[in-house]
């Protein structure tokens, strides 16, 4: 099904991470002009910030960095506190510490306003529910009913597109390989909670949720 397109613009949130990278390309595909905007939001690992910026280079398109600090000020999260032990798992009757409370809102509340002096109604984001770790605020009820609360709040008419919402991480980079991107995304990404670049660390939970992805993925296409 064809994105319903608000426009020529689009604007990516993007990390640098696996998920946002196929999303700014997925972008380029629909849109004639694509921007994005990274936020520091007090993450351990602010190397992200540095591949997206190197990733947006090398697309070709606008990169805007804001700091979002106060969102690590907030709640306590292993991604933004060192003291913190990292959740391997997601526990049984609770989110994993690895979720940031606000981050999805603010990112994208923020994004709106910014787009908005562009002249910009797509918004773009990476987040899915089918493959998460159980974040509220990757679900589609949360987006959709964000994008009401927005057009509402600005009286506008903004479409936050969702490409990886429902689809799994093999077939995430399934996308990325139809696009064109996978070597890139595969090595020039930084989805790692220890911030390691391309394959990562390979024992965090996102490692192993974005290596098992490829592993599948890899498989089904060799069969």
């Amino acid at each position: 099904m064809e994105p319903i397109i608000k426009g020529d613009s689009a604007l990516v949130v993007f990390s640098g991470g696996q998920d946002s990278t196929t999303c700014l390309f997925w972008a380029l595909k629909h849109f004639k002009s694509v921007r994005t905007i990274t936020f520091g939001y007090g993450q351990k690992h602010s190397a992200e910030i540095e591949c997206a910026k190197a990733i947006a280079a090398k697309a070709g398109v606008d990169f805007h960095y804001m700091d979002v600090s106060f969102i690590s000020q907030l709640g306590r999260n292993s991604l933004t506190d060192t003291t913190m032990e990292m959740d391997q798992t997601k526990p049984q009757d609770n989110f994993p510490n690895t979720f940031v409370p606000g981050r999805n809102l603010f990112f994208l509340s923020i994004a709106a306003v910014y787009a908005r002096e562009l002249g910009i109604r797509d918004l773009v984001t990476g987040v899915s529910q089918t493959d998460f770790s159980g974040y509220p605020d990757c679900r589609d009820s949360f987006i959709k009913s964000l994008n009401v609360t927005l057009n509402l709040a600005m009286d506008e008419q903004f479409v936050i597109h969702t490409p990886l919402m429902w689809i799994n991480k093999a077939q995430t980079w399934e996308m990325a390989d139809h696009l064109g991107v996978l070597d890139l995304v595969r090595n020039e990404t930084l989805t790692c909670y220890n911030g390691v670049k391309g394959d990562g660390c390979g024992h965090c939970p996102a490692c192993k949720l974005r290596s098992a992805g490829l592993e599948t993925y890899l498989t089904s296409k060799d069969s």
